[in-house]
């Protein structure tokens, strides 16, 4: 089969699928509360599944179009990459260098405007910083940065090709 314009969209429209649905499983039936940080990588993760199906459905026949949907989803990808970077960072820091714990991110929603949280939240808190699943002795940022490293790579690929 070759790796069509369509074909690839799909494809990262499933990683997108196969991403988020391991996050609700991790979530809801191994009961890992996300962190803030890991809200965001999913808002990228979800931004770059619904481009990709759009582009998927619409399968255009000028480059220009094609690469602006691949534009979109690389951009949307890219937020998960570097909010998955910074939470690595964040885990690596010794002890007495991690953020203190804050409020949750329901409350800073409720009180601060959508700027100020976005700030705080990339900030970094705390309960980013703590390790609560491993797999292969690397905790769950470290794996969502090699899966965000791989559909980053894939859209960069998607967006200069011919």
């Amino acid at each position: 089969m070759r790796l069509t314009y369509r074909v690839v969209s799909l494809i990262l429209f499933l990683a997108s699928v196969a991403g988020m649905a391991f996050a609700l499983y991790l979530q809801h039936y191994q009961m890992l509360e996300p962190c803030p940080l890991c809200i965001f990588q999913r808002v990228g993760l979800m931004g770059m599944g619904l481009v990709s199906l759009i582009a998927f459905i619409h399968n255009p026949a000028k480059l220009w179009v094609r690469r602006s949907y691949a534009l979109l989803a690389t951009l949307s990808i890219s937020w998960s990459f570097a909010v998955a970077t910074r939470h690595v960072w964040l885990q690596h820091l010794p002890p007495e260098d991690v953020p203190a714990c804050g409020p949750g991110l329901d409350y800073w929603l409720d009180t601060f405007p959508l700027r100020d949280v976005v700030q705080k939240v990339l900030h970094g808190s705390g309960e980013c910083a703590a390790i609560d699943w491993t797999f292969l002795g690397q905790s769950l940022p470290t794996w969502a940065l090699v899966f965000f490293s791989g559909l980053l790579l894939l859209n960069l690929w998607q967006l200069v090709r011919r």
